[in-house]
């Protein structure tokens, strides 16, 4: 069979570069394993912003939550269960994935470790459950969210389901599929909303480091080296933190999520068109992508401030419709830091930018046919009286 390829582009040229494909089932093993590693676990619960934020939901929302069912999706170490078993609930279903042993003998033997460590994972959140004396109140359910069985509705759907570009994973869909078969109506869900958001960036620092290095190496001109360099750094997209200096119009919403109603089928591919202005003169070096989730409605305002733009028929973010802080959680640059960071999408070369210039074009985020879990990316831009096309991908 032939395999599927994917164009990129070096040097203003189109290459072909070969895709190696994998079954969605390797991919589902990897994404499973890796949240079976403890580290992991103990990198999201470090993460201040992203667990103070849940908390703080947990804590705002504790009428609702006080003796009602809830169901915890992907619960890993089970600290949101036991939360929310603090704040009062009745029953909490805490439900993480594991494989089937027996099926990873057969044909993936290499899996029997991972399971293992997946099933000891399970274990030692029960353990602390038990430790917490929270065992007459929490169950922990051990299977893909897809296969348990719970044999009553629930309350309230808490998760932590967000990758980076806030769809990478494809997590969410097992919230939808937790949401259709057991939430009453009228539940509530956390978050109750997400927003993923893209904008220009400048970043000469970065370009300096990665690629005109190797214009000198300890005096030695190794510029032959710098094709490679921009493939090494700059093929997939890159997770680092960025401020507001890096950012060069006002950012613009690529895709709103309501957890109360979003389908399965509409997370397939999302397209949005986009149009900047650039607030300065600057190299235009490539992307930037955040997102913000809320946990249910306030009339609190948050006060952040984007750099404006004078694109007025492509509505961009307002502060003033943005919620309480408290009910808030956000990976924009000049926030808290977070493990997710932003996630850059670099171009090969950078695009020179008049203040006032015009960045026009169309940004389509695909779930890749190999694995839903993972996240395709095609972004078709003009300006400057040229025309663009960088093609992604996020594994």
């Amino acid at each position: 069979m032939q395999q599927p390829k994917e164009r990129q582009g070096i040097d203003g040229e189109e290459q072909v570069v070969p895709m190696r494909v994998t079954s969605s089932i390797d991919h589902d093993e990897a994404y499973f394993e890796s949240y079976a590693r403890i580290s992991v676990h103990e990198q999201l619960l470090k993460d201040k912003a992203r667990t103070d934020a849940y908390l703080h939901a947990i804590i705002r929302h504790e009428e609702f939550i006080r003796d009602k069912v809830v169901l915890d999706v992907g619960c890993g170490t089970g600290i949101l269960a036991i939360l929310c078993a603090q704040a009062g609930a009745k029953r909490v279903y805490a439900v993480e994935a594991t494989h089937d042993i027996a099926h990873a003998v057969n044909f993936f033997k290499i899996i029997v470790l991972i399971a293992y460590f997946v099933v000891l994972l399970i274990r030692q959140t029960s353990k602390v459950v038990e430790d917490n004396n929270l065992s007459n109140i929490i169950t922990v359910l051990q299977g893909r969210i897809e296969d348990v069985e719970i044999k009553e509705q629930v309350d309230v759907i808490i998760s932590e389901w967000m990758g980076y570009m806030l769809l990478h994973k494809n997590m969410l869909e097992s919230v939808i599929t937790a949401r259709d078969r057991w939430l009453k109506p009228g539940g509530l869900m956390l978050p109750s909303k997400a927003t993923l958001y893209m904008a220009p960036v400048t970043n000469t620092k970065r370009y300096e480091e990665s690629i005109n290095y190797w214009n000198s190496v300890y005096g030695i001109n190794m510029s032959a080296f710098k094709p490679l360099a921009k493939q090494s750094a700059f093929l997939g997209p890159c997770v680092e933190t960025i401020t507001f200096e890096n950012v060069l119009a006002r950012p613009q919403v690529v895709k709103c999520v309501n957890c109360d109603s979003v389908t399965i089928p509409e997370l397939r591919s999302v397209t949005e068109s986009f149009k900047f202005n650039s607030t300065v003169k600057a190299p235009l070096h490539g992307f930037a992508f955040w997102f913000d989730v809320e946990f249910g409605p306030s009339p609190m305002p948050l006060s952040i401030r984007y750099p404006t733009s004078s694109v007025d028929d492509h509505p961009p973010v307002d502060s003033q419709t943005r919620r309480d802080p408290t009910l808030l959680l956000s990976t924009a640059p000049n926030v808290l830091p977070t493990h997710w960071q932003q996630t850059l999408i670099y171009f090969f070369d950078p695009k020179d930018l008049k203040q006032d210039q015009l960045i026009e074009g169309r940004v389509t985020l695909s779930q890749n046919q190999a694995s839903s879990r993972l996240l395709d990316v095609k972004i078709a831009y003009d300006t400057g009286g040229q025309s663009h096309v960088k093609y992604s991908f996020l594994r």
